[in-house]
């Protein structure tokens, strides 16, 4: 399995749009081959912050993931809207 938590933190004024984003993302990721979690999670003391947490069956399914074109189209949104930190653990 493999985790990957990504932490946002939004340019001023860009939360919301990095958020629909991510919530967007979110909604097809969940109905990926390979998908057992995937879900953003909104930072209770910071007000520019926020994370997805996603959880792959494997490394394939991850790739297959960032391949579709909904990866590629939200992500790019998400990246234009601030920055972005991976961490990725393999179990």
């Amino acid at each position: 399995m493999i985790r990957l938590n990504c932490f946002f933190q939004a340019n001023e004024g860009l939360y919301t749009q990095g958020l629909e984003a991510a919530i967007a993302l979110t909604a097809k990721s969940q109905q990926h081959e390979g998908c057992i979690a995937y879900d953003v999670f909104e930072s209770a003391t910071r007000p520019d912050i926020f994370m997805i947490c996603e959880t792959w069956a494997s490394q394939e399914a991850l790739d297959k993931h960032s391949a579709t074109p909904e990866f590629t189209e939200y992500v790019s949104v998400i990246q234009a809207s601030g920055l972005m930190k991976i961490e990725k653990f393999e179990f």
